[in-house]
């Protein structure tokens, strides 16, 4: 399920990252790697902000559909 269908404030494990090359290597570096942890904190319009490693990220509509969880 993607990562926009999630309940917040509850803590997934990250399954899968699709897009292209760019984008996983993008989603890497911000530390969505598949087997992390990851919790919605909140979601606006399908924006969402997420706690990931031990920080808060925004991410739009678009980036969140491509993790799966």
């Amino acid at each position: 399920m993607p990562l926009t269908l999630v309940n917040l404030g509850v803590p997934q494990i990250i399954k899968r990252i699709g897009g292209k090359d760019e984008t996983q290597r993008f989603l890497a570096s911000l530390g969505f790697v598949t087997g992390s942890e990851v919790t919605v904190i909140s979601e606006f319009q399908g924006n969402v902000i997420v706690n990931v490693k031990e920080s808060r990220v925004a991410i739009s509509k678009a980036m969140a559909c491509r993790i799966m969880v």
